[in-house]
């Protein structure tokens, strides 16, 4: 075991290499995972922008949901949609 510790005029072998590269990836790969989580859609407001659909009904739904707007604001916007989107009458329904 001393052979492996100890290179030539004892000195640490060539191994002691490996540490700073194992370091290096460890780094790399943080970096690469943060730029991946902030790049794809975490924009702080609990949702993935890359998974969600962002029609105007889907958004004024979140507006809603959210408080935002009362339910007769949603209602009269979401006629507006319908008749710019062609759905008819009250969700959809012919």
């Amino acid at each position: 075991m001393q052979t492996l510790a100890h290179f030539g005029d004892g000195g640490p072998g060539p191994w002691i290499l490996l540490f700073p590269v194992m370091w290096a990836l460890v780094i790399a790969g943080g970096v690469t995972l943060l730029r991946r989580t902030v790049r794809h859609g975490h924009r702080g407001h609990g949702r993935t922008p890359a998974t969600e659909d962002d029609s105007p009904v889907t958004v004024l739904g979140h507006r809603f949901a959210s408080g935002e707007i009362d339910e007769d604001e949603y209602w009269r916007r979401l006629t507006v949609l319908d008749e710019r989107f062609g759905r008819t009458g009250r969700r959809g329904a012919a």
